[in-house]
């Protein structure tokens, strides 16, 4: 049975809407971006400094081969293609830019992302799966909502295969101070685990 979209006809108000910071990239849950998607042009910045390893480098994260600049843009991102020539959608930069906001330390999940930029879990999960960005875009970040370790690069689980994939996702995450147990669930989640705070 093929997965099923949802559609969202909520009209973003200051009651709804999460305000995260530091927000300096746009998305469909800042002001930066129409709720459509479509881009506004008035973002034009470019901010120095914000940088990515390529596609080719993310399986040996220790060792970036070049460094490109993350598209913050709508211009740069509509120019933007991945080394398969596709253009990213406007819910994939969503993702991409709601990921950016998780601190260091911390870890939210892909239900959390999607409430907050639209689409499903799975959605979200498939946005950070063919992360172009990584590990700039963090979706080592992001874990299942039963704070299980959840997928990394296409890998789902420390039992898939080998698990060599996600247990260098809970390296990459232990080296930040946010630990698993052997299962590969979540300990601590008082303390690592990072929900967006909806403005009062």
């Amino acid at each position: 049975m093929p997965a099923q979209r949802t559609q969202s006809d909520k009209t973003l108000t200051d009651r709804n809407t999460i305000y995260l910071q530091p927000a300096v990239r746009p998305s469909k849950f800042f002001k930066s971006v129409q709720r459509s998607g479509s881009p506004n042009e008035a973002v034009e910045m470019e901010p120095k400094g914000l940088q990515f390893e390529p596609e080719d480098t993310q399986a040996d994260c220790s060792e970036p081969k070049e460094t490109i600049p993350y598209p913050i843009s709508a211009s740069k991102r509509n120019s933007y293609k991945t080394k398969t020539g596709k253009k990213l959608t406007a819910h994939l930069w969503a993702v991409y830019d709601f990921t950016l906001t998780i601190p260091k330390g911390t870890v939210t999940t892909y239900k959390d992302v999607s409430l907050a930029v639209g689409g499903s879990p799975r959605s979200v999960g498939n946005a950070l799966r063919n992360n172009p960005f990584a590990p700039y875009v963090p979706c080592h970040r992001v874990i299942a909502s039963n704070l299980f370790i959840g997928g990394f690069f296409g890998e789902w689980g420390k039992e898939h295969k080998t698990g060599t994939r996600c247990n260098q996702k809970i390296e990459m995450l232990a080296s930040e101070g946010v630990k698993f147990d052997d299962k590969g669930n979540l300990l601590n989640a008082s303390k690592n685990l990072w929900k967006p705070v909806e403005k009062a």
